[in-house]
C-alpha cells in the first residue's frame, strides 16, 4: 500500500535526530508519489522568540511556515530530502505542539504521522507530559515513533 501524505512533526527537541527522523520518513516514503508534511509547532513564545532571533521585525510579512523553514533542523532535513528526491513541503503553526500536530493531519489528509521522542519513565510522562504520547493518542491514523540514539538518564 502505498501512502500519499506523511506528517513529519519535528520540533525543538529533535535536532540530535534529525538523520534518523528524515531518514526514516525517506525510507517510508521513497522517491516520487508521497509528499511528506515537514511540519514545526511553535508555541506563541518560541515564535516570538525564534522571530527575535531571526531579526524579523515586522512578522507580519511572514508566515508560520516560512519561520519553519528557516529552522537550522529543517534546512537539515530538506536537505536529505532534496538529495533522495523525496517530494516535502514545509508547514508552521502556532499553538499547542500536540494538538496543532493532530490538527495538521487532518488538514494535509496525512496517513502516518512521524514523531520524535525520549526515553523517559512512566513517572516522567506522567510529571511532565509528552507531546509524542499526546500524538499517539490522539492522531486519526497510525503514529511511527523515532527514538534517539542516546538514552537519556540511562
Amino acid at each position: 500500500m502505498s501512502l500519499k501524505t506523511i506528517l513529519l512533526a519535528v520540533g525543538p527537541g529533535d535536532a540530535d535526530r534529525a538523520d534518523q527522523l528524515a531518514r526514516t520518513a525517506g525510507d517510508i516514503a521513497g522517491p516520487g508519489g508521497t509528499t511528506v508534511v515537514l511540519l514545526h509547532v511553535f508555541t506563541r513564545e518560541e515564535y516570538d522568540s525564534t522571530t527575535d532571533r531571526l531579526g524579523i521585525n515586522d512578522t507580519s510579512a511572514v508566515t508560520p511556515d516560512d519561520v519553519a523553514g528557516r529552522h537550522g533542523t529543517f534546512r537539515s532535513i530538506s536537505r536529505t530530502f532534496d538529495e533522495e528526491e523525496i517530494d516535502y513541503e514545509i508547514r508552521g503553526a502556532i499553538g499547542t505542539h500536540a494538538d496543532e500536530i493532530v490538527r495538521l493531519v487532518d488538514e494535509s489528509g496525512s496517513e502516518l504521522v512521524i514523531v520524535g521522542g525520549r526515553g523517559r519513565s512512566p513517572t516522567g510522562k506522567a510529571i511532565f507530559g509528552s507531546t509524542a504520547q499526546k500524538v499517539i493518542l490522539s492522531a486519526p491514523c497510525p503514529v511511527t515513533l523515532v527514538r534517539s540514539d542516546r538514552h537519556e538518564g540511562r
